[in-house]
């Protein structure tokens, strides 16, 4: 559902992504992870059709989304790690805007409207504003907007940001819910307990350049460890943070 090759990113003096290759299948949910800094958010901009690659090839549902933008960005739903609202708007003429933007409208949109508003527990609010939200709120109400149009990719940035446990456990429902209706979800996280107990496949970037990709399982198997996701991501991504560290403290502190 998502093909990308040799996708690569610069700007003047860094390159953010470097020949990025993967595919991510219908019905399966991707952790991409990596520290920060890495290249998560400038591919997930790419993916959604917010940053122009300066090389590559990114296919949506077999759709190139340098040929055909309108038609590749169509099926997806995007869920920023900042998103932008029309505090002004209330949670219902929010979604209605959005709805807008991919044609749904009429009783098709007040039937999703009204689905999605009750999934994710904003029924209540639907008609106030969105600046007397909370974050948590503000934060579902962007998935709601996401999935307006039934989309068959979502590619969401962070998504827990911000979110209770109550409201996170919902949100991992609803991807697994997508997941066996043959959606993709392709999601970046620094949350690598979610990553571990939701994705099926998971890649980890580092320095712009995909640097593994498999099951939990695999990665654990390449980084020789037999514990918790966490332990193999670092190990796989260490640096020389503890040299650093020892060579500071053994400097003289006085001037």
């Amino acid at each position: 559902m998502i093909e990308i090759e040799n996708l690569t990113k610069k700007y003047k003096k860094v390159t953010a992504v470097d020949e990025l290759s993967l595919k991510v299948p219908a019905g399966t949910i991707y952790g991409f992870l990596g520290p920060n800094g890495a290249g998560k958010t400038t591919t997930i901009r790419m993916i959604a059709g917010t940053l122009r690659p300066t090389s590559g090839r990114i296919v949506i549902g077999g759709v190139d989304l340098a040929k055909d933008p309108r038609e590749a960005k169509r099926q997806v739903g995007f869920i920023p790690d900042r998103p932008f609202l029309y505090e002004k708007l209330t949670g219902y003429e929010f979604l209605q805007f959005m709805a807008g933007l991919y044609e749904v409208n009429g009783s098709a949109f007040i039937s999703r409207a009204e689905s999605l508003l009750n999934l994710f527990e904003l029924w209540d609010w639907r008609s106030e504003l969105v600046e007397s939200y909370s974050h948590g709120m503000k934060q579902r109400l962007v998935m709601s907007a996401a999935l307006i149009h039934r989309p068959q990719v979502l590619v969401v940035d962070e998504p827990m940001v911000g979110l209770d446990p109550r409201g996170a456990r919902l949100v991992a429902r609803i991807f697994r819910q997508l997941k066996d209706d043959g959606r993709s979800i392709f999601v970046s996280t620094h949350t690598l307990g979610l990553a571990q107990e939701l994705c099926d496949r998971i890649g980890i970037i580092f320095h712009g350049r995909l640097l593994v990709e498999g099951t939990v399982e695999e990665l654990r198997a390449k980084a020789g460890e037999s514990r918790q996701l966490e332990d193999a991501f670092l190990k796989l991504t260490g640096g020389d943070e503890e040299q650093a560290l020892a060579e500071y403290l053994r400097e003289d502190p006085r001037p």
